[in-house]
């Protein structure tokens, strides 16, 4: 067997010669290891794995190593050689984590009991692969917690279990060089830099109290050494993602039931933290479930596709400010290449599959190529090419895959042979500074034209009427008065409307707080008249909050409306009230 060899990649890539990271396939026909040469023009089976119960596969983080389990055996290949460089009876795992710099191997299988064995066996172990030996062998029952986490360099390793997150320093795994109790922590993120080692923990809420996630630098990991700390309510599930040079921190908090009963996808909210020691909530400008959120590679930008459909995407930088709006559009993925120059937004799944290529600096759409039936997408890590895949069990039918370039064109497609399936694709990983930044060039691909719907005879040659459900916004450098539809001009005035109805709202407030306060107490000397202003100050203070709500775009109900309409009155019966007095 010969593989390309991870070597010559990098070295033919920097000669500029047209050749691609490997394609790694797995499905009802196996495990393949794909070549593509003349940018995919030209396709070579390098290695391939006929076991028909694959069940995991994985490239290292540089891309050197390849480890998969075929349903017999874990196997681990060296991409420089193509020999199997360790190999270990593993029937069952389900899980494997490759440390960052290729010395060490976790692996995961489902935990279970037999009569002779009520106690169970050992579901969790870590291997050397260099050494070929076991350096750990457990039972761990939670998959959501069982993955270790390396730093870097690998000079710690951290797991989390029993209400405490325990650090293993230099390989030695045995015993734990440094503890983290904090009950209720069930995740731990280790920032993607070298010394200091900053640690993200959460802490799941009990009882209602808040759930939380709190920044450490290692090893201060004492009571009131937290850098600092985000609380939040209503959060069944938080994702912690890093950017590339660990200096900040995204934190994805989704419940699973939106107790307003607006949205099927429950509630997310976006919080942003610093290692410099500030965390703020992300402000989005439509509501609605937060689909997609991507770290730009330079680490100072990153991208949230938020709102209900048709979906928002925006830019915000580390201040959590809005930088750029892309609009709305059916989509329901943001990605960047891995140079951080073109953004993905993409909408796949139950949406069309169109994929709106952009030129992050220029903030200028490439193209506009479609997909349909997709339900994996990935780009590739020279940063100029992107595959698309139709996979099982999400779809059963026309399972394949597509590798494009860029502007839209499709370089080479796959489709399954009649009876097969294909579950997974993934592009080999290389190291950062590999292939140069790709020159963007603009396209002419656009999406697929659409086949015109069927007319009766007596509708043919008449005006068809088009029915817009929705309007789609512009993004912000697109926006202007002459190449508005009526729809969105219509949308765009009621929103100048709506903001110039809130500032009219705030100076009427401010102008009655100053003629009749609300809070001042004032008496007659009448007590049926102090009750009667009491009460009218009641009234004009409920009808103030409905005009905040209203001016904050909430629906008012039929007899809230009809509350606002009696101020003009009850400010006249009170103006009359007091000046009698």
């Amino acid at each position: 067997m010969h593989l390309f060899g991870l070597s010559r990649i990098i070295n033919m890539a920097t000669a500029q010669v047209p050749v691609l990271p490997l394609l790694a396939t797995r499905g009802s026909l196996g495990i393949k290891l794909l070549q593509g040469k003349n940018a995919f023009q030209e396709i070579h089976d390098l290695y391939n794995d006929e076991s028909t119960s694959s069940k995991i596969m994985r490239f290292s983080d540089d891309g050197a190593c390849f480890a998969f389990v075929n349903g017999r055996e874990l196997k681990v290949l060296s991409m420089d050689t193509g020999e199997v460089i360790y190999s270990l009876d593993k029937q069952k795992t389900t899980d494997i984590v490759i440390s960052p710099k290729n010395t060490y191997i976790a692996t995961w299988e489902p935990f279970f009991t037999t009569p002779q064995n009520p106690q169970g066996f050992n579901n969790y172990e870590i291997h050397n692969i260099k050494t070929k030996c076991v350096k750990k062998s457990m039972i761990h029952k939670n998959r959501n917690t069982w993955a270790p986490v390396w730093s870097k360099d690998e000079k710690i390793c951290g797991r989390c279990v029993n209400n405490e997150v325990q650090f293993y320093e230099d390989g030695e795994f045995q015993k734990a060089a440094r503890k983290l109790y904090l009950q209720g922590v069930s995740g731990c993120a280790i920032a993607p830099c070298l010394s200091p080692y900053m640690i993200a923990v959460y802490i799941m809420g009990k009882k209602g109290s808040p759930s939380s996630v709190r920044l450490f630098q290692y090893p201060n990991l004492g009571d009131g050494q937290a850098i600092t700390n985000r609380s939040f309510f209503k959060a069944d599930k938080v994702d912690m993602i890093w950017n590339k040079k660990g200096n900040a921190l995204l934190i994805l908090v989704s419940a699973e039931v939106d107790t307003t009963g607006s949205s099927y996808y429950g509630e997310q909210t976006l919080h942003l933290m610093t290692t410099n020691g500030n965390s703020n909530i992300v402000q989005f400008e439509k509501k609605g479930p937060i689909y997609s959120v991507d770290w730009n590679p330079n680490s100072s930008q990153f991208c949230v596709v938020y709102g209900f459909m048709p979906a928002k995407a925006t830019l915000f930088n580390l201040k959590s400010e809005s930088v750029f709006d892309f609009g709305t559009g059916p989509r329901n993925i943001c990605k960047y290449n891995q140079h951080g120059n073109i953004l993905c937004l993409a909408g796949f799944g139950n949406l069309p599959g169109i994929m709106e290529m952009w030129n992050v600096d220029g903030k200028k759409l490439i193209g506009k190529p479609q997909a349909r039936d997709t339900t994996f997408f990935q780009w590739c890590t020279d940063g100029q090419h992107l595959v698309t895949a139709t996979c099982a069990p999400r779809l059963r039918v026309s399972n394949g895959y597509k590798i494009w370039h860029y502007s839209g064109k499709v370089i080479h497609s796959f489709d399954v042979p009649k009876n097969t399936e294909l579950w997974e694709t993934i592009w080999q990983t290389v190291p950062d500074g590999t292939f140069p930044v790709p020159r963007i060039v603009a396209s002419v691909a656009t999406q697929e034209v659409k086949k015109e719907a069927y007319r009766p005879p007596s509708a043919r040659g008449t005006a068809v009427k088009k029915i817009v459900i929705h309007e789609n916004e512009l993004p912000e450098n697109q926006r202007n008065q002459e190449n508005m539809s009526a729809a969105a001009l219509k949308n765009k005035k009621k929103r100048e409307a709506k903001a110039k109805s809130k500032k009219e709202i705030e100076a009427a407030s401010s102008s009655n707080s100053a003629n009749a306060s609300l809070s001042d107490v004032v008496t007659t000397g009448d007590p049926e008249k102090d009750k009667k202003i009491k009460n009218l100050r009641k009234k004009l203070k409920q009808i103030e909050d409905l005009k905040a709500k209203q001016s904050e775009g909430r629906i008012l109900e039929k007899n809230q409306l009809d509350k606002l309409t009696t101020e003009k009155d009850l400010l006249k019966e009170l103006k009359d009230l007091q000046i009698s007095s």
